[in-house]
């Protein structure tokens, strides 16, 4: 099969197109023929190895010293299950899926095998392949967040980086659950962040939103951008203050891959994408990215 492999560490050159062994399922996996996968600021961090100092050295011992040993990269995707092992019982052949890989990766592929009780499930019956790749990574690190920061109906909650894939995951959520949502972003994602839900946009090019008087109950940097010391200034007393920034991957769970199902099958969000590339331009694909000029996702078709 076809992989985008990740040859080392370094700048997107280091992404070659490789002919690969095929996987074959083991007795509790399913091989999926992946048709979409995504383009995520976590995989930017691993093929550039941006590690907080502290965590350098346990984070080669975890990704790999010279290079990532799992070196196909892509930590979301989704397709059609083409073969199981003969244990599996939650899927059979044909069956739509969507998927986190975590740690394992192996999104820029043709093919991957995934285990039956990895965070994998039934697309929503309502999306395409492209469309289900961009629910999973920006709305699970987004409900993470947000259970550390004990959002409850009636918070206002401000979202800096509002137009990304975490910030537009964040925004539905917030809206979802019952929150007053100021959305910070440029104005080139202004119509974007309104029409998902936020009452209150900022342009954080022209405005620094801590001068303002409004105190709110969660501060959510999407971006790993704003400083704590400053956003303090804006918190309501009690309030969190929460950041993407030095946190990996944000732990996945199941319950909340079935959540965001549920929600896009009944309209509650939707994916946001923004350009589409093929398996041999994902080092544009990462280039794009790098840039933090995307808004919502970057999705990779095969």
């Amino acid at each position: 099969m076809k992989a985008m492999v990740c040859t080392q560490y370094g700048s997107p050159d280091v992404l070659e197109l490789r002919e690969v062994a095929k996987p074959a399922p083991k007795a509790k996996e399913l091989l999926v023929r992946i048709h979409a996968a995504a383009v995520t600021s976590g995989d930017i961090r691993v093929r550039t190895f941006n590690s907080p100092l502290l965590m350098w050295i346990p984070m080669r011992l975890v990704l790999g010293l010279t290079r990532p040993r799992n070196p196909i990269l892509g930590v979301e995707l989704a397709g059609v299950v083409e073969a199981v092992g003969k244990e599996v019982t939650r899927f059979k052949p044909g069956d739509r899926v969507f998927a986190l890989t975590g740690m394992r990766f192996g999104g820029y592929a043709e093919y991957t095998c995934l285990r039956e009780d990895s965070r994998v499930a039934l697309q929503p019956d309502n999306v395409t392949h492209e469309d289900a790749a961009a629910i999973l990574f920006g709305g699970t690190t987004a409900l993470h967040f947000f259970r550390k920061g004990n959002l409850r109906s009636g918070h206002k909650v401000l979202i800096y980086g509002a137009s990304g894939a975490v910030g537009t995951s964040a925004v539905q959520l917030a809206k979802h659950f019952g929150a007053e949502v100021t959305a910070v972003c440029s104005a080139a994602g202004a119509e974007l962040v309104k029409s998902l839900g936020a009452e209150r946009w900022i342009d954080y090019t022209r405005e620094d939103f801590t001068e303002r008087p409004e105190r709110y109950d969660i501060i959510f940097d999407a971006v790993g951008k704003l400083p704590k010391s400053k956003s303090l200034r804006a918190l309501a007393p009690g309030g969190s203050y929460l950041t993407v920034d030095g946190q990996g991957i944000a732990k996945e769970r199941q319950e909340d891959v079935l959540l965001l199902k549920e929600l896009t099958e009944q309209g509650r969000i939707r994916a946001v994408i923004d350009r589409r590339y093929t398996l041999k331009d994902i080092p544009e694909a990462h280039r794009y990215v790098e840039s933090r000029r995307k808004k919502g996702n970057v999705i990779v078709t095969i």
